[in-house]
């Protein structure tokens, strides 16, 4: 659809000419339900004091923010109505038989977006300079007025709910990606390649087991392979494998050098296997004085490959692991199969949050700093975990992902509190008092709706609790009060 990039506020305005027969709009403000039940009279007077308006489309009609200046009675087509923060995605449909704009009654300051026509519009508005006219005339559109606009807040609000719950959700699926990727796909490769060496390792195995056979030498290979595992099992691999990839790659040079002095095969492919585990040059020398060198040969490069299959078995048990605690995580995040309340152990609630965004902590160091003997506290443990999930991100966004997170939990009288700590730049003053406005936002549009902060305050309010923030360079913490027993919710 191609939209106008400049606003027609006169765009189908039709001359008194050119007006349609008040009989025929009359018939058509017979189809807006709102209306039904009217006189003849009444419908006559909307028709002959509504300037009436065709319009094509693609028309931007009226702008978000402008002040609105009636009441439009849609009487063919569609209005998408679209907020700057959502792009290209329209937050309201006005269509046929509907009534939109501003209503007597309404406080209505300006539009909450931007409207454009979709396909042929044809509408009747009633500029609001005329309501006092209108209510003396029709006495029920007072009625009618008030039933809309009632209709329009639950409708509205609805609808910011329903964006909120996505905006929250598609964060969330975009970490549990990140996160679950990771693992699956090192699974996956590691599944992959294993039935492969797998048939290679039976291959060895039996070129080994022939080998040594002849010379005798198979118990002395069985004897080393048994002590050597011993001893590794024994050390500390951090103790042995270095941390820097330039040390293990020397660690495997000085590997791939003993086995090619050795005249040993395929000496790369063999080194990098051992470089990575925490065998050492002492436990290949005691094999190299033990067996001939077509024996130390085969010997190398079976024991090489049992270690390559036990690698890849143990990422394939690790993977799937990490897969089912992640999946366990999110089961404590949504409380899944719990009834709505439950007794919430914050400190367990802040690290399972931290779980959901740790594809974002790469570079963030969390100091943790709870207080061990913090009560339980009676709260719905999902919208709990929905504020959490708000003010880390946005201590996440405000740290551009780097730089110190803290979390302090602590008990103050009867309530317990939250605070959420980051070594971002300041809040400027000027809009400390509206990050907690509806659709208010400092993000391109696009990356933000401006409800999050909105809806932290209304689910810590929603627990009879508080939420305050207070900013300064290097440090903007965000502190929510939750009492430890209330009533009930609402």
């Amino acid at each position: 659809m191609e939209t106008s990039s400049e606003l027609d506020l006169e765009a189908g305005v039709l001359p008194p000419e050119q007006r349609t027969p008040p009989e025929e709009i009359v018939a058509a403000l017979r189809g807006v339900p709102a209306l039904d039940g009217m006189s003849d009279q009444d419908y006559l007077w909307l028709a002959h004091n509504g300037i009436e308006r065709k319009i094509g489309p693609g028309v931007m009609i009226f702008r978000e923010g402008d002040a609105p200046i009636g009441m439009n009675i849609m009487l063919r087509g569609e209005v998408h109505i679209r907020r700057a923060q959502t792009g290209n995605v329209s937050f309201l449909i006005a269509r046929m038989g509907q009534m939109s704009g501003i209503l007597p009654f309404s406080r209505m300051k300006g539009y909450g977006g931007s409207g454009y026509t979709v396909g042929e519009v044809w509408t009747l508005d009633i500029l609001k300079e005329n309501f006092p006219a209108m209510l003396l005339a029709i006495p029920s559109m007072s009625q009618r007025s008030v039933s809309v606009l009632l209709n329009r807040v639950r409708e509205v609000t609805r609808i910011e709910m329903q964006a909120e719950k996505l905006t929250a959700l598609g964060k969330l699926a975009a970490n549990l990606a990140h996160e679950l990727n990771n693992p699956a796909s090192a699974a996956q490769r590691s599944a992959a390649s294993l039935f492969g060496e797998l048939r290679n390792f039976g291959d060895q195995k039996q070129q080994l087991g022939a080998t040594l056979a002849t010379t005798g030498q198979y118990e002395l290979y069985q004897d080393w392979a048994r002590r050597t595992r011993e001893k590794m099992a024994g050390y500390s691999s951090r103790a042995i494998l270095p941390d820097n990839p330039l040390d293990l790659s020397d660690r495997e040079e000085m590997f791939r050098a003993w086995f090619e002095r050795r005249g040993i095969p395929e000496a790369w492919a063999i080194a990098s296997v051992v470089a990575e585990s925490p065998m050492t040059l002492s436990h290949l020398e005691e094999l190299a004085t033990m067996l001939s060198p077509d024996a130390l040969a085969i010997s190398a490069a079976a024991f090489s490959s049992s270690l390559r299959v036990e690698r890849m078995a143990e990422t394939v048990v690790n993977s799937t692991v990490r897969i089912f605690d992640f999946i366990s995580a999110i089961k404590d995040y949504s409380y899944m199969d719990q009834a709505p309340i439950q007794e919430i152990d914050l400190a367990q609630s802040l690290d399972t949050t931290l779980t959901m965004l740790n594809s974002r902590l790469q570079h963030v160091i969390v100091e943790r700093k709870y207080d061990p003997n913090l009560p339980l506290i009676s709260a719905y443990g999902s919208e709990l975990n929905q504020v959490w999930t708000e003010l880390i991100a946005n201590a996440l966004d405000a740290m551009k992902d780097s730089g110190t997170l803290s979390l302090k939990t602590r008990a103050i009288g009867k309530m317990v509190s939250v605070e959420i700590m980051n070594d971002g730049p300041e809040i400027p003053p000027g809009i400390a008092s509206r990050i907690f406005e509806p659709f208010y936002t400092t993000k391109p549009p696009g990356q933000g709706l401006g409800l999050g902060l909105d809806a932290v305050n209304r689910i810590v309010s929603k627990h009879n609790g508080s939420v305050a923030v207070n900013s300064k360079p290097g440090n903007t913490c965000f502190q929510v009060r939750i009492p430890v027993e209330r009533a009930e919710a609402y």
